[in-house]
C-alpha cells in the first residue's frame, strides 16, 4: 500500500517537460522540510500500486509524474513497471537524497540546502535528467560547491516567497546569474502563473 496525498490532472509546469499534460501522483511523506513546500502533508490515503493506476488512466495523457513530499520513499522498481504495463511514461522529481529507480523514464532531481553531493552521492545508479535548483538571494554562493553531472540539463527556478517584492528581487538576481553562467537555463513555475494547479 502506499499513502497518496492527491493524483491530479494538469500541466508540468517547469523544467523541460513544461506545458505538457500530465497526471500528478503526490505521494505523501518526505525526509526533510523546506519552508518553501507547497505539500500539505496532514492527509493523505492509502492505496495499492494497482487502484494508483486505475485512477491516473483515467486521464488521457500518459505522462505521470511520481512526486511529493519525497517520491523515492515509496515508489520502486516494481511501482514504475506496473505504470510501464500500462503504456505510461513515467517522470519523477525528487531531491536526490535517496536513490530513484533505476527504470523511470525521465528523473528531476531538485536539490536542497548544499548542492554539493547530491547527484553522486544521494541519487543511486540513476543518474538525473535535469536539475532544478530553487533560486534564492544566497544560491549564488551555495552554487559555488556545485559539481555539474554529465549530459543533464540545468534550471534555476526563482523561489515564490509569497513577498511580491522580494521575488521581484530575486527573479533579476536570478536572471543576471544565468547571463554570467550560460550553462543554466531559466525556469519559471507556469502553473502559478496560469493560476492552475
Amino acid at each position: 500500500m502506499f499513502r497518496v496525498n492527491e493524483i491530479f490532472y494538469s500541466l508540468q509546469g517547469e523544467g523541460r517537460n513544461t506545458g505538457r499534460a500530465a497526471v500528478f501522483i503526490r505521494f505523501e511523506g518526505c525526509n526533510l522540510h523546506c519552508p518553501f513546500c507547497d505539500t500539505e502533508f496532514d492527509r493523505f490515503t492509502e492505496m495499492s500500486g494497482q487502484e494508483i493506476v486505475d485512477a491516473a488512466l483515467a486521464y488521457p495523457s500518459r505522462f505521470v509524474v511520481l512526486t511529493g513530499g519525497e517520491p523515492t520513499l515509496q515508489a520502486d522498481e516494481a511501482f514504475v513497471d506496473l505504470l510501464h504495463r500500462h503504456g505510461c511514461e513515467v517522470a519523477m522529481e525528487s531531491n536526490g537524497t535517496r536513490p530513484a529507480p533505476t527504470n523511470i523514464d525521465w528523473l528531476t532531481v531538485s536539490p536542497k540546502g548544499s548542492f554539493s553531493r547530491t547527484w553522486d552521492a544521494g541519487c543511486g545508479e540513476r543518474m538525473p535528467d535535469e536539475i532544478k535548483i530553487v533560486f534564492e538571494e544566497d544560491t549564488p554562493d551555495r552554487l559555488s560547491s556545485f559539481k555539474q553531472p554529465p549530459s543533464t540539463l540545468l534550471f534555476l527556478q526563482p523561489c515564490d516567497t509569497g513577498d511580491k517584492e522580494r521575488n521581484d528581487r530575486i527573479l533579476h538576481l536570478c536572471i543576471d546569474y544565468i547571463k554570467e553562467h550560460p550553462e543554466w537555463r531559466l525556469s519559471l513555475q507556469t502553473h502559478k502563473l496560469t493560476g492552475i494547479q
